[in-house]
Formats: C-alpha cells, structure tokens, sequence
C-alpha cells in the first residue's frame, strides 16, 4: 500500500508491455521478495506457499481470463483496462497472504477439500491488486511488481495521464468486484460464505482508514496506522478469513487477532526496510524509492529528532525529491544508518518475529498450521549484510 508516505505465459497488453510472466517465473520472483529469509521455520512456512501457490494462481489465471474475455467486446480501450490489472495481478507477488488464509483454514478443518480456501485466497489476492493500483496512482509510483504501475502503463495506452489515470481507478473497481465474486462462489455453505464476506468488508475498512492516516503524513503512531493499514489485510485479514470460512469459534478467532498483532507490524516494517535499503530486485523498485516519495517510514519516524546536522541536510537532499540524484539517495541512506534506525528498526522486527512465533506455539489449531504460522513470522525477518 501507500507504504507509509510519503497462467498466461505470453499475452502482451495493449500498452506494448512484456508478455505476462509464466507461472514458474512468478515463484521465482516471489521467492526473491522474501529473500533474507533463513532457518528451518521460515523454509517451512516458504515450501507450503510454494506447495499452495500453483492452486491460487490457477485460479487468478482463470478469473481474469474470463473477465478480460468478457470485456473485450467494448473495445481495446475497456479491454486494455482489464488487460492491466490483470497483468499486475500475475506479475509476482509473494502470496503471503494466500499462504496465510490457506494455513488458517487448514488449521481448522486439516481433512477438508481446500477447494473453498483457494478460491478466498484468490479472492485476497485480487484485493491486494484492487489497493496496489489505487496506492500505485495516490503516491504517483511510476513502477510496481518490476513493470509498470497500472496508472503509468494505461496512460501509455490512452495516450494521456489523466485518462490513465481515470482508467486505472476504474480498473480497481473492476478488480474488486471480480474479487468479491471469486469468494461468494467459494463451495462453502451460504452462512460461511455470508460471514466471510462480512469479515472482507470489516477488513477493507480498516484498510482505508489506515490508508488515509497515511495519506494525511500526520499519523502519530506509526505502528497503529500500519495494523490498521497492512496488518488488517496482510496478516489478521487472510487469517480471520480463513478461519472463518472454517467455522471458527470467537475463541479461535481471539487468539489469531493476537497472533497476527506483532506479524502485521513486522511485515510493514520488513517492508520499510527494503523500501529504504533493499535492492531494485528485492523491492520490484528503484533503489532509494521510499525516500525520493518522501515515505514516513519506521526509519524516518526513528530517526526523525535524531539526526545531526550534517545527516539532516543529507536527508534533506534525497527525502521528497523526485529528482534526488543516485549520490544524494546513497548520502542520505548513508545518514539513516549512521544514526542507528536501521538498526533499531531491525531490532523491533526481531522482537515482533520472536512474540509472534511464541504465540503461534500455543495457538489453538493444528500442528502442523502452528508450524507453518509460525514460519510466516520467521520468514519476515530482514538484516541487510
């Protein structure tokens, strides 16, 4: 999302775009946004996503063929806009979030067909294009996913920002309602699929709450605004959807809001990390591209207050300037970690990591969920070496 302010194997889109990536490359790819991963319970938590993944991209690939199809009688422009949302949906993507609501599921009714689990996963997996494409456009990014954001690759097609604009926010639209369909036709019985959908609607407001928060730049807790923001639909979301479509008591559903409390916190921050000194092929982005969008990260909340004067014009340079030079973005970097938020950030994904694996422990599903969450926290650990 607005990270804190600041199979079709060949099918080009309209814009001239590359071909969607094929399925095996997708898991390349996704398996790379994890990268830094190690130890046996984040391996374990990554071997289910890649044992889950091919079921919910299927599933993807169908949906949107389906509904490009279907709107291509309107016209290359209508189709281009389905095209593009389309395109970002399958291009990568961690499928953390599919993996989460698989897990929950299964740690619930482990005999149970995941039919009905693969398809909400999918269903979440849409939502996060339907708020990829509007975050992409509100903080004007340029790139998602190593191509182009939907926002820049319509205008391209169109030939004006605006109208590519316009065109992706509609597409967003068009993607949501494709996402709500994929779940309401989940093969569950109709008062599971009803409170299921009850569950995505309490979470995307949640979402969009947070998201203004972010918005706004004027969020005084940063870590609330990220539960509220990414934590909602990252973490507590895939998991109360996934364990609802299972029948889950309150009890059960208490005790996975506590569990995903420190992992939604840690994703974001994981997230701030990378953002600020990953590499363009962790992130899909520009090295420095957090802080050119001048992003109110956890690095920047940190390290606002604590910087010297030198460090501060450093900063200076490179935060909110698009323009920022490769120099200015490495200074202003060099600055941060100088000043120890780096450090202290990776601290506090640490601690969020350890609490939350000792949470999954006692968790009051199956074991072999217990280990997979468990590794869903472990895997979320970052230290740039």
């Amino acid at each position: 999302m607005a990270e804190q302010r600041a199979a079709s194997t060949g099918t080009p889109g309209l814009s001239g775009d590359p071909a969607v990536p094929s399925a095996t490359d997708r898991a390349d790819h996704a398996d790379r946004t994890l990268e830094g991963a190690e130890g046996a319970a984040a391996r374990t938590f990554l071997d289910f996503l890649a044992s889950i993944r091919p079921a919910v991209e299927a599933r993807l690939e169908q949906r949107w063929q389906a509904e490009v199809s279907r709107v291509a009688r309107y016209g290359r422009e209508v189709e281009a806009m389905a095209t593009e949302a389309r395109s970002l949906t399958l291009r990568g993507g961690k499928r953390y979030r599919a993996g989460l609501v698989v897990a929950a599921h299964l740690g619930l009714a482990p005999d149970a067909p995941l039919d009905a689990a693969y398809d909400v996963a999918a269903a979440l997996e849409l939502i996060q294009t339907y708020l990829l494409i509007q975050d992409d456009w509100i903080d004007e990014d340029p790139t998602r996913r190593g191509g182009p954001s939907v926002h820049t690759a319509l205008g391209h097609t169109l030939g004006d920002a605006r109208l590519g604009a316009v065109s992706a926010l509609l597409s967003s639209d068009l993607t949501w309602s494709l996402a709500i369909g994929t779940l309401a036709h989940a093969p569950a019985t109709p008062e599971r699929i009803v409170a299921t959908l009850r569950a995505l609607c309490d979470i995307h407001q949640d979402v969009v709450v947070g998201q203004h928060l972010d918005v706004l730049g004027r969020a005084e807790d940063v870590e609330q605004m990220h539960a509220l923001k990414t934590g909602s639909y990252t973490v507590r979301g895939p998991l109360v959807l996934g364990a609802t479509l299972a029948g889950a008591s309150a009890d059960v559903l208490a005790a996975l809001d506590r569990f995903a409390a420190p992992v939604g916190i840690a994703f974001q921050l994981r997230d701030d990390l990378l953002g600020t000194f990953g590499s363009e092929a962790e992130t899909g982005k520009p090295v420095g591209n957090d802080l050119r969008a001048g992003k109110r990260t956890a690095v920047i909340a940190w390290a606002d207050g604590r910087l010297d004067a030198a460090a501060s014009e450093a900063l200076r340079k490179a935060f909110g300037r698009s323009d920022a030079t490769a120099n200015e973005v490495a200074a202003a970097t060099a600055a941060l970690v100088a000043s120890g938020a780096r450090t202290a950030v990776e601290d506090r994904l640490d601690a969020l990591c350890a609490e939350a694996e000792a949470l999954a422990a006692s968790l009051p599903v199956s074991p072999r969920a217990r280990e997979i969450l468990a590794g869903a926290a472990a895997a979320l650990r970052w230290r740039q070496r």
